[in-house]
This record gives C-alpha cells, structure tokens and sequence, in this order.
C-alpha cells in the first residue's frame, strides 16, 4: 500500500486550533519534519514519506481537514496531481473515434480535470506537483499507447478539441449577444439548421444570452459546441436544466457525431441518459477530493450495473458497501390511505399562458413526482400549493403547513453555510438533523466554507437539507437532483423519503431524471400541453399509469434492467421498442 495525505485547505484553521497536528505527531515529536508550517498561507503541509498513517492527526483535528488514506496496492504512478496534500488522478480513459465515451462517478472524483486534461488546458504533471508539466514526459509516459499520439498531435496542434463546460449559467458573464448570432458565427459545420430544430432553439434565436434560463442555455452550449469542427468534442453534464424530452433531443444530437466519425467524450450523472448516449464508459472511484481512479472501459451496461452493485469485477475493487436497489413497486390503491390535503380543479392563468390541474388529493406517508416538459407549469403548481401564487379558479381544500425549495437557488447570503444553517434550518443542532440530514448530505465537509463559494451540488445539498429541517405537512422540491451525481441524487431520495415518513408528512417532488423518478415515487402527476403557451396537469395517479402518459406523448419505452432492475432507454424502433408500443405498455414493469 502506498499512502497519500490530504488537506483540506477550507476547512483547515490553523488560527483556531493552534496546529494541534503538528503538536500531537509522533514524528515531530521525534524531531522530524513529518508536518511543517507552510510559509506561503500558514497552513501544514503533512510529508508522506515521513509520515507513518498512525492518524492521531486526523482524530485530533477539530475541523476533520485531514485525511491520511492507503491507497490500492495495484495503483501505477499518478498521472496528475494538484499539489503537496492535494487531489491526486490515476489513469486516464481511452479514446475511441467515431463512438462516444461516458464517465461515471461522484462529485469530485477527477472526472472534470481529465477532460481539462485531454483538451489540453491542464498539462499532467505526472505527480510531480512540484513542476509544470511537460509535454514531452507526458508523451513519453504515454509510450506505446493510443494516448501518445493523441498527445503528441495535441502538443504540436495538429487535432482540435472542443469543449463544452459545466457551468453553463455562468455563460453570460463571458459570451455576449444574440444567440442567433452566436451561433452563426461558430457553424464550421454547416449544421445550423439541423441543430436548432433538433435542440427546438428556434423561439430563442432573438433573444439575447443574458436573458435565457438554464435549460436555454444548456441547449445554446450543446449548440455552439456541435457547430464548431474538431475532432474530439468534450461534454461536462450536458443535461442539467433540460426536461426528457430536450434529453433526448441532446443524445439525439451529441451522437450525431460519433455517427459523423467523432470522437466525444462525455461526463453525465443521469444513469438513463447515459446509457443511451455511450458505447463504452469508464467508472471513476476513489474519494471524493482526494483521489480518483479511472476503471477500464467496460460496456455501458455492464459499467453502469458495475457501479449500481458497487463492485468493479476487472479491478477487483469495492466502491460501495452494498448494491443501490430498485424495487419493482405494485400500484398504490386510489381507496386507501390517509388523505393529506387535496385540491380541486385549478386554473391559473398568466398573460400568454394558462395551466389547468385536475383535481386530486395528496396522501400522508407518501411521494408524489411531477415531470413534464420545461414550460408546462409544473413550478407554478408548485407555487399555489404552497400559497406563493393564487390560483384564479380552484383551491387547495385543506390548508397545510409548506417547505419549498425552489427551481434556481440564490446564493446571495454573506456567510458560512453553519451561519446560514443557524438561520434557516430550525432543526440545526439536534442530533436528528446530524444523524437524519447532515450526515446523509455531508454537510460537516461544507460548514465551514461561505455560501456564496459553493458549487451548484454544495448548493444543491445545503437547500434540500435545510428544506427537510423545517417543520412542514409536504416538502415541495423543484429539481432537487440538479448538480447531484449519481450518489448525491439517491441519498437525497433516501433521506427525504426517511423524513418525510418519521413526520407523517408528503412530499412532491419536480424532476426530470426517470431513474431518480422510479427510485422514490410512490405516485405521479403528468404535464402535458404546449410549453410556454399552456399546461395540463393530470391528478396524482400511479407511477406505471403516469409513465405511459408521459413517455407516449414523447414515443420513447424503457425496460428494466435483467440484473439491477434500473429503468433503461429502447432504441427507438427496436424489436423491444415497437412490441412494448404495440402493448401500450412504455414504462414497463416486468423485468427483461
């Protein structure tokens, strides 16, 4: 076993604790410079050579911002490191022109800094952090393989790669104007026409960048990066934001060109879109701001069943403790249970849009999803339910007590996330909200950090947990899995379904993701209608009864998995396609 140490540089704070590594250490109490003061921020730094792993330094930090981790024995050298006690990558994944490549794996695995890495805006340093990297070592590390022509070409300009980033909110504060232009000034491929209607861009074409929303903009950056040529295209979380539909569209769209002869590389934490969007994918494990570890390529169902059962057979490796189950669950009885609150039918009606909802009723013990296209209403609904819109026909019969985590989270609060907890979490400070809620999100990892610095997943963790910290009869939650990876998105479905069952309360749940749909439903209501224009709501039914609504207004099926019983996408026109459609059956039960 070969050992690296990790300090957290947020959560460390030497004026508080007045280095109690340093002071408690064996090996500086042996007069060894096993941790030194960092002159540069006054920080330790923990040698790794000397260190022993005897992890008294990790117990006696008061703020858990050190980790000393034995490493896999089979692990070669590094391929990149950050620096002294910082994040350290393992392997890269393969290339393969003309097919597309996932990555799968946590937050903060390595998954962003390798495609950094293959676009060529992060030289690897080979784990000697204490160098630039070179492109000339990395080539010949590469000896022999696939990759050192891939970097060589790289190095010497000769192949293009193209990039679209993650955060595509921050997309107005660096690209200007309309989108129109925009996007014709970057059609090296002369594909204008087919992308806008394929990605439905033509209502945004005269607007300008500033003035769209997420989901906009996410369909503007697969736009501009499809548009361009090169010859590996890079796509991080090219669906956060997009309803079902618009998923497909992108998958529709990104294969395009893999088909064109491509070669693409994308990182995705929607398992369904995933599967339908990669030939081979590559599993990352690890942990999660320390290291991470590129798997071999596997099939995308064997890799994505790999990572469900959380055991990765080639590697011999364990990344989970046990399997994430799908259950298979029957109808629930329309007759039985304890109605909540209910409503009757609500018209709601703003200048150039109308939503109508059936009426229905919403039962104790229970999660109610609601999916639809963007547009359609569904946060509207959201809203009269929990008495910030006023329906203009139609009540909420009972008057129930609401928690509501809204669609975009403002980030504007001066202030650590544990002053922001003291502020808005009631619960904060118990030992259910440590055992019940921090503990599931991970939120000791962020107390210390200032709200306006975390990421969108940070952020995402922080206002479901302070959502479920409030006393409430139904905890509304619109789009809660946006910026969760895979783990993230069923914890947080885990965890709300635990609370929501220890206070007898409901929930509703707005999302777009059919895996996390299937993982925590108990009911469903559907959105139909034309998006922007108007929508139709159908009371809370069951989830088999819902999906077949939904999914044949969109003419997409999916099956379940044989081995994890996960939903999965038919290719469209597939033998399994065309039978289950025949059926009637587009969400089906049985497993195949």
């Amino acid at each position: 076993m070969s050992r690296i140490s990790i300090l957290d540089q947020d959560r460390c704070q030497p004026k508080k604790c007045n280095y109690v590594c340093i002071e408690y250490c064996p090996g500086v109490r042996m007069d060894e410079d096993t941790i030194v003061i960092n002159e540069s921020n006054k920080k330790p730094l923990i040698s790794e050579e000397l260190c022993s792993g005897c992890g008294i330094c990790t117990n006696r930090c008061p703020f858990e911002a050190i980790k000393v981790i034995n490493l896999p024995e089979a692990l070669e050298d590094p391929i990149h490191r950050f620096g002294q006690n910082q994040f350290e990558l393992f392997g890269l994944p393969t290339l393969k022109q003309g097919k597309v490549v996932g990555l799968l794996g946590q937050n903060g695995i390595g998954k962003s800094t390798i495609m950094n890495i293959l676009s060529g805006e992060i030289i690897p340093n080979l784990g000697n952090f204490e160098k630039p990297g070179n492109w000339d070592e990395v080539i010949e590390y590469y000896k022999g393989s696939s990759l050192q022509n891939y970097f060589k070409s790289l190095q010497k300009g000769e192949i293009k790669t193209i990039h679209k980033p993650q955060m595509v909110d921050q997309l107005p504060k660096v690209v200007k104007g309309n989108v129109k232009t925009l996007l014709t000034n970057v059609d090296e491929r002369n594909q204008f026409d087919y992308i806008v209607e394929n990605l439905d861009l033509e209502s945004v074409l005269e607007r300008d960048m500033k003035n769209l929303s997420g989901g906009e903009l996410q369909k503007v950056a697969i736009a501009a990066t499809v548009l361009r040529e090169g010859d590996f295209y890079y796509f991080d979380e090219p669906t956060s934001w997009l309803d079902v539909r618009q998923r497909i569209n992108a998958t529709k769209v990104i294969r395009s060109l893999a088909e064109d002869n491509k070669t693409v590389l994308i990182i995705e934490h929607d398992l369904a879109t995933l599967d339908a969007l990669s030939d081979n994918i590559h599993v990352l494990y690890g942990q999660p701001g320390a290291y991470g570890v590129v798997s071999s390529m596997k099939g995308v169902r064997v890799g994505i069943n790999a990572y469900i059962n959380g055991f990765l057979k080639e590697e011999n490796v364990r990344i989970r403790n046990k399997p994430i189950e799908f259950d298979i669950r029957p109808p629930t009885p329309e007759d039985e249970g304890n109605i909540l609150t209910n409503y009757s039918d609500i018209n709601k009606k703003f200048k150039g849009f109308e939503l109508n909802a059936e009426a229905g009723e919403i039962y104790h013990d229970e999660i109610v999803t609601a999916f639809g296209s963007n547009g359609m209403g569904k946060t509207t609904f959201a809203k009269i339910l929990a008495g910030e819109e006023e329906a203009n026909k139609g009540r909420v019969e009972q008057k129930v007590k609401i928690a509501y985590k809204p669609q975009y989270i403002v980030s504007d609060f001066e202030g650590t996330v544990e002053s922001f907890l003291y502020m808005n979490a009631p619960t904060y400070g118990s030992n259910i909200f440590k055992s019940e809620i921090g503990k599931p999100f991970a939120l000791d990892e962020l107390l210390d950090k200032n709200i306006k610095d975390l990421s969108g997943g940070e952020l995402q963790r922080v206002a479901v947990a302070t959502t479920l910290a409030k006393d409430a009869d139904i905890y509304l939650f619109d789009e809660p899995t946006a910026f969760l990876d895979v783990e993230q998105r069923l914890t947080a479905g885990r965890t709300i379904s635990k609370i929501v069952e220890s206070k007898n309360a409901a929930s509703l749940i707005i999302d777009h993701d059919i895996v996390f749909i299937d993982y925590v439903s108990d009911r469903a209501m559907v959105f139909q209608g034309e998006p922007g224009l108007n929508g139709n709501a159908t009371a809370p039914s069951d989830l088999r009864t819902s999906m077949n609504i939904f999914l044949k207004d969109l003419n997409i099926t999916f099956r379940r998995d044989k081995e994890t019983k996960r939903p999965r996408v038919n290719k469209l026109d597939s033998y399994l396609d065309r039978e289950q459609k025949e059926q009637g059956e587009y969400y089906y039960l049985k497993v195949e």
